[in-house]
């Protein structure tokens, strides 16, 4: 999101999680948040908003009209999806749209988070910039990786996955913005030690940072 997160309220650590699409960011989010850490998705955030009786309804509808909303009262995903990334002009619209309502979902759930710290996934962290977070974590992995993953898990053509990852920051773009990086390569059981290691030290950090209010 353009401008960022806005009116935080926490002295909790605040911890950045990006990659590619197919990349593994939902299952690495899932292992910390097993661990005790809040997870705040601005994705799934997003979901919400376009199901029916979402806030973003009404506007996607005056906005692109009644042939993008399902006769159930959702978004539809596959036709917004096909119009944005063939017109850069309607994916900013959508984001117009969007953004504004993520921000401020965002911050409500900062405000009355009760993890050890919270960790923000962010799928356009590197692209949208302005994200005031303590660390970066990026979940890397081949771009071949992600294809297949993608192609598995979604059942979208390889051209389509592509012109995404084409809209998304590059793998190198993304590692030159980490502090912390995990591999994800192989199965989630390979992530389990460095997701442990990394999780003490954020609890550290985040124990050490809550210390500055006392």
């Amino acid at each position: 999101m353009s401008s960022g997160i806005a009116s935080l309220s926490t002295n909790k650590l605040l911890v950045g999680l990006t990659g590619g699409i197919g990349s593994g960011k939902s299952s690495v989010a899932n292992g910390f948040a097993a661990l005790g850490a809040s997870i705040i998705d601005a994705d799934a955030i997003s979901h919400q908003l376009t199901l029916p009786g979402g806030a973003a309804i009404n506007p996607i509808r005056v906005t692109f009209g009644d042939h993008m909303i399902t006769p159930e009262g959702a978004m539809d995903r596959a036709k917004m999806r096909a119009l944005i990334f063939s017109d850069s002009g309607q994916k900013k619209q959508l984001e117009a749209i969007l953004h504004p309502l993520i921000r401020a979902e965002v911050a409500h759930q900062t405000a009355t988070a009760e993890g050890l710290y919270i960790m923000y996934v962010i799928p356009l962290l590197v692209e949208t910039g302005n994200w005031k977070l303590a660390r970066i974590l990026v979940v890397d992995c081949a771009e071949e990786v992600q294809i297949e993953r993608v192609m598995q898990r979604d059942h979208l053509p390889e051209n389509l996955i592509q012109k995404i990852m084409a809209q998304q920051a590059s793998r190198a773009q993304r590692l030159a913005v980490a502090t912390d990086v995990i591999s994800n390569q192989g199965t989630f059981e390979d992530l389990i030690p460095e997701i442990n290691r990394l999780h003490q030290l954020y609890c550290q950090l985040s124990s050490s940072k809550q210390t500055e209010y006392l």
